[in-house]
């Protein structure tokens, strides 16, 4: 089976910061795979780096085993790419459909009908068919934290990241995400998922990276991986004795 993507010797700085180093690893179809580090270790520059918002100082990204390191963002979201933003970044003075349709048509390049069964589906989908005639800018944090998933999903993506979409939500709605992302996956759509909730994080992925300074330094089963005592000494602060 081809990997839906594959990052190769990705290098990119900024002055003397690396945000990324040598950066290398591949996803296959249909995975989950969990992106940890801390604050500045270069997991949005990988992101960026993917969507093509940054372009590598040298490096490939390969997509369905085609290289697309020189692809722009709108052509990586036709071809299937979408991902949500840390800070949710919704058209405030445009209606939940409305942020929807927009990349339905746009994103997924669908015609006026198509594009708005979707963004019903969606919208059903995400919990959000109730608000669909909000504003935006009206939507709690939790709902606009779904509507950034929602506009991802109305791309029709094959790969979707997904940038610390439970940061800022109670323990209630961390779970609710939890399950609609679960489901999201279970239909066959591909995930990297940043996250510092990292009990959400386990609770869906398959594989977990841990990243610092852009660098990869650890890769594997999640809990193993997290009860390593390289990820407690970056990640979690911990120092190890003997």
């Amino acid at each position: 089976m081809t990997p839906i993507l594959e990052l190769e010797k990705l290098n990119k700085s900024f002055g003397a910061i690396k945000v990324a180093d040598d950066l290398s690893y591949s996803l296959m179809q249909g995975e989950a795979l969990g992106i940890i580090g801390p604050n500045g270790a270069g997991k949005t520059s990988m992101f960026n780096l993917i969507t093509g918002a940054l372009s590598p100082d040298s490096g490939i990204v390969r997509y369905l085993g085609k290289n697309i390191t020189n692809y722009s963002p709108p052509l990586r979201c036709r071809a299937g790419i979408a991902r949500s933003f840390q800070v949710p970044q919704p058209f405030g003075g445009m209606t939940v459909f409305e942020n929807t349709l927009v990349a339905s048509k746009h994103g997924a390049n669908l015609n006026e009908d198509r594009a708005q069964n979707l963004c019903v589906e969606v919208l059903e989908q995400t919990g959000l068919i109730n608000k669909a005639n909000l504003l935006a800018a009206q939507l709690t944090l939790l709902e606009r934290k779904r509507l950034e998933l929602a506009r991802a999903l109305c791309s029709k993506p094959k790969l979707l990241l997904l940038d610390e979409i439970a940061g800022g939500l109670t323990e209630g709605e961390c779970n609710l995400l939890v399950k609609t992302i679960k489901k999201i996956n279970n239909n066959g759509i591909s995930i990297i998922w940043i996250e510092h909730i990292v009990h959400a994080l386990l609770a869906v992925v398959d594989r977990l990276i841990v990243i610092n300074f852009g660098h990869k330094v650890a890769d594997g089963e999640p809990t193993k991986t997290m009860a390593t005592r390289n990820v407690q000494e970056i990640y979690l602060g911990i120092e190890i004795d003997g």
